[in-house]
């Protein structure tokens, strides 16, 4: 061996055993979970039957010949992914109905006997030949629930199962992460050999990140709204809990447990429309920009890990509506994290770790969270800051922690000087992978970070500081039980202009009155109608528009019983719940005239302590409130649980004036009331 040799690896083992000087602490991650943090953000897809079906949750009995994208590129959803700042793809391989998107010899419902290229297609050979094209991670979602293969329910289902993932785990190349849905719905109940799952996994992909409510490699955050608890340990208590059902309580996947006994980040998952698989009706409800940034900034910025849904249509494409808006959060985010302001500061710290090569000052603003500054063992606060030569505007702080160390920080403060006195802008708890704060813009020469408590001595790899460009707030559109329509924004000194006639608005459209003094015009739709909103500043700058569609508003309506008017009092914010008794529930309405309907909304309770979510419903007509015949509807609101946004359940046109809506099952087995925020009917 050359004498060079032998001197870097004695430098090496030099570094390696220095940097042990530092004790990690509690629970830590492998290094496939470290890989896999430092990915943040990539593309779920779901794409089925259910695309071609408009159902969520697929029975399994539908057609397979259903499926036929014409023009499926997986090229497009990758070279999408790659140009939106994406990492990688995870795409539902098999859903809840058993529909395979390859040709598995373990199932009879798969692309095999579909009539796309005539039975002859893999989805997912030709996807993970585009994202291994694009420089992309290639990752598989299975559900072990399987409302088409007949052994489901048996005992020897469960190693179907595992077949059915052997199959996939050693056909496509790497997979970075296998996604498990808990869900075990139905009439028939299966008990889930996880054990026997998860040695799969590791056998074939053992780097892969296995992903559940309880992990083993991430975990579910606890709701699908893509956000994070403001405190976010990385690590979960999982003794005595399994996926689905037998999961932790909502607030531990949220926010995790401090000093959990295994290392289980969070996953945030939401989808960017209402549903999770395409659907012709929410193309023009694609989420916004400004949405998509809270929802980024409560999962990367809260150390979580964003997983967002853009369904593939029934062309085979990402649609262009969802496209556009993932190249316009890209350009927010690259503007927004373009200049790290940290780099130009003089950085000082009241306590830094002697002894020990790794650990620097530098590397707290280096641009590489593989590097790191830390304490010495006894001091569990301390403060870092930031100095400039002359003022600096920033409205960003981003904190990393060196987490193969382990999670250390509990709480923390930022403080800037003003008038020669410190000033405190910021308080918050943990920090993780990585922690970003949204600012008001504050100008200053000095930024104080202060560690006020720690598990152990921190170990921070990156502070960083940032100006991202402002942004108009997209208006909100709202409608009154009256019918009268209210548009408003939060962005100050904008004019907001408004049609009605489905265009665009412009400069030139009507204005929308945003001060008493002004003449009030008029936007009244009881027969319903469509509204599009957008906001202009004086600097020539606009918002996003924003489009609300609206039906026959509840103005005539009367309800029994008397006390539930708050399910059709036109405001999603009332809530009205059934007595305790148990299950089912009924209410009546009057619609007050004779109406062709051609279905009905329901929408659930939602937010903290949202109760009576419905599951499984029955919808009844009449024309003299006392003939109800047979329900022109009835069945169960997918995901509504977990999802729970507005349902639009369609039915044959009939008329009537009288409609009754039966919640027939609860979504929580716990739950005794039903819940209506809004119920709704279909005629346009």
């Amino acid at each position: 061996m050359k004498k060079s040799t032998l001197l870097l690896a004695g430098l090496l083992g030099f570094n390696m055993a220095m940097a042990q000087d530092i004790k990690p602490y509690g629970a830590l991650p492998s290094k496939a979970q470290v890989a896999w943090n430092d990915l943040e953000y990539y593309m779920f897809i779901h794409f089925g039957p259910n695309t071609f079906t408009n159902k969520e949750w697929g029975h399994g009995d539908e057609d397979p010949k259903v499926f036929n994208p014409t023009h499926l590129d997986a090229r497009q959803w990758a070279r999408t992914a790659k140009l939106a700042g994406m990492k990688g793809i995870v795409i539902t391989a098999k859903h809840h109905d058993g529909f395979c998107l390859w040709p598995s010899k373990y199932s009879t419902h798969t692309v095999r006997e579909s009539a796309w290229k005539n039975g002859k297609g893999d989805v997912l050979k030709e996807l993970s030949a585009a994202c291994k094209e694009y420089g992309l991670k290639f990752g598989v979602y299975l559900s072990p629930w399987d409302r088409n293969h007949p052994e489901y329910g048996t005992a020897t289902y469960n190693q179907v199962f595992a077949n059915t993932l052997t199959e996939v785990l050693s056909s496509y190349g790497p997979v970075f992460e296998q996604w498990f849905d808990g869900a075990n719905g139905g009439n028939i109940k299966q008990p889930y050999d996880w054990n026997l799952f998860h040695s799969v996994v590791y056998k074939h992909q053992p780097n892969a990140v296995i992903f559940s409510d309880v992990g083993p490699g991430c975990r579910w955050v606890g709701n699908e709204n893509g956000i994070a608890g403001t405190t976010n340990w990385s690590t979960l208590n999982v003794k005595g809990f399994s996926p689905g059902a037998g999961g932790p309580s909502t607030k531990s996947l949220n926010e995790g447990n401090e000093d959990g006994e295994q290392w289980i980040p969070a996953e945030c998952d939401v989808s960017i429309r209402p549903g999770w698989f395409y659907s012709p009706e929410t193309n023009d409800k694609v989420k916004s920009v400004s949405t998509l940034l809270d929802i980024y900034y409560g999962s990367v910025g809260r150390n979580g890990n964003l997983i967002l849904n853009v369904p593939v249509d029934r062309d085979g494409l990402i649609h262009p509506n969802d496209s556009t808006r993932l190249m316009e959060l890209r350009k927010v985010l690259d503007a927004s994290f373009k200049d790290n302001l940290a780099k130009k500061a003089v950085v000082t710290a009241t306590n830094t770790r002697s002894g020990n090569a790794a650990v620097k000052i530098a590397n707290l603003t280096d641009g590489t969270n593989a590097t790191y500054w830390a304490t010495a063992d006894d001091a569990k606060t301390t403060a870092i800051t930031l100095t400039y030569q002359k003022p600096v505007t920033f409205n960003r702080v981003v904190l990393q922690e060196y987490i193969a160390l382990g999670q250390r920080v509990q709480n923390f403060s930022v403080e800037i000087l003003e008038n020669g006195q410190w000033k405190e802008i910021a308080k918050e708890t943990t920090i993780g992978h990585k922690r970003i704060l949204r600012l008001p813009d504050y100008t200053t020469t000095q930024v104080r970070i202060n560690i006020l408590d720690a598990k152990a001595a921190p170990v921070i790899s990156e502070v960083q500081l940032y100006k991202a460009p402002g942004l108009l707030a997209t208006p909100q559109i709202a409608r009154g039980k009256d019918g009268n329509v209210t548009i408003t924004c939060a962005s100050a000194d904008v004019d907001i202009r408004y049609t009605l006639d489905g265009t665009a608005p412009t400069q030139q459209s009507p204005k929308y009155p945003v001060a008493k003094k002004e003449q009030v015009v008029a936007v009244v739709l009881p027969r319903g109608g469509v509204v599009k909103a957008k906001a202009f500043s004086k600097d020539g700058s606009s918002s996003e528009t924003v489009k609300a569609s609206f039906d026959v508003a509840p103005a005539k309506w009367s309800v029994l019983p008397a006390d539930a008017s708050a399910a059709i009092d036109g405001d999603a914010g009332t809530i009205y719940n059934t007595d305790a008794t148990k299950y089912p529930h009924e209410l009546q309405v009057d619609l007050g005239e004779l109406l062709s309907l051609k279905g009905f909304t329901y929408l659930p309770p939602a937010g903290d302590g949202a109760k009576g979510v419905v599951y499984g419903y029955a919808f009844y007509v009449s024309a003299d409130g006392k003939n109800w015949g047979n329900p022109v509807a009835s069945g169960q609101f997918a995901n509504i649980k977990n999802n729970p946004v507005l349902q639009s359940v369609p039915f044959k046109a009939t008329k009537a004036r009288y409609i009754r809506f039966v919640a027939v099952s609860p979504a929580s087995e716990s739950d005794t009331q039903a819940g209506i925020a809004e119920l709704g009917v279909i005629t346009r």
